[in-house]
């Protein structure tokens, strides 16, 4: 029975989710500006975490729910182009930087 797995190397997009770029929004990528127009909790959207508030968290609908963003996490743009959240630990040993990579 196989029981290890590599898993494939695929290229995704990533922000890291800091103070600055929630307070400026001019260095998000495309795909986040998109997601923030769609609908609160719809999936692939992202939104602030309390309605009406300024506290500053940010949350991303998905399809089994709401997902928090904690500071210094990162966001990602998966291969079909699902936003998720990642841990920086977990980014850092997960992933490496792609120096111009084509991207869906």
């Amino acid at each position: 029975m196989d029981l290890n797995f590599r898993k494939k190397p695929v290229v995704i997009q990533a922000i890291l989710m800091t103070h600055e770029h929630r307070v400026s929004n001019g260095d998000w990528p495309e795909w986040m500006h998109r997601a923030w127009q769609l609908d609160r909790e719809t999936p692939g959207s992202l939104y602030p975490t309390e309605k009406g508030t300024s506290d500053g968290t940010l949350s991303i609908g998905t399809l089994e729910g709401q997902l928090l963003v904690s500071w210094e996490d990162w966001i990602i743009r998966g291969v079909k182009g699902e936003l998720y959240s990642c841990k920086p630990d977990v980014f850092a040993l997960t992933y490496e930087r792609v120096e111009d990579a084509q991207t869906s």
